[in-house]
């Protein structure tokens, strides 16, 4: 079966989805390794192209691998989990299988765990020297909790 799921990056917006949920909305993020300092705007300039399946701006790090390792250890993929248990969301809050490169990763859970998923994606990034992106704000944080680098107070374009 072919879906099409809000919310999802578009590059798996016409892809067979195993639904974790009934719900269709989902609370989107991504992470990776800051090799350099972003504003939000250039952070989801970034993630549009990962949506896209474009990498280019990124830089492959291994704490993409060690993040993955410890965040599936504690709540497995969606296509991971027994059929029965497919809506134990405090299993799995995924709503789709997480999106991933040696580069970054897009982790959608479904909404009702939207909180939960974001205070814990933010530790774990936080504590493997990631940063978040939230595309529902085009919010950016950095690893010290740090939001992105704005423009200057003076500039009005």
């Amino acid at each position: 079966m072919f879906s099409v799921q809000l919310g999802a990056p578009p590059n798996k917006a016409l892809q067979p989805v195993r639904w974790a949920t009934k719900d269709i909305m989902s609370f989107d993020l991504a992470v990776w390794y800051p090799h350099q300092q972003l504003s939000a705007e250039a952070a989801l300039r970034v993630y549009q192209n990962l949506c896209e399946g474009n990498l280019s701006d990124l830089e492959p790090h291994p704490a993409i691998a060690a993040f993955y390792g410890e965040l599936t250890a504690k709540h497995p993929e969606v296509d991971d989990i027994p059929e029965d248990q497919i809506d134990d969301h405090d299993l799995c809050p995924w709503s789709i299988a997480h999106e991933r490169s040696d580069r970054h990763m897009i982790i959608c859970s479904v909404w009702s765990k939207a909180a939960y998923v974001h205070e814990f994606i933010r530790e774990l990034a936080r504590k493997h020297g990631l940063i978040v992106f939230d595309p529902q704000e085009s919010a950016i944080t950095y690893p010290d909790g740090s939001p992105g680098s704005k423009k200057p107070w003076w500039r009005f374009w």
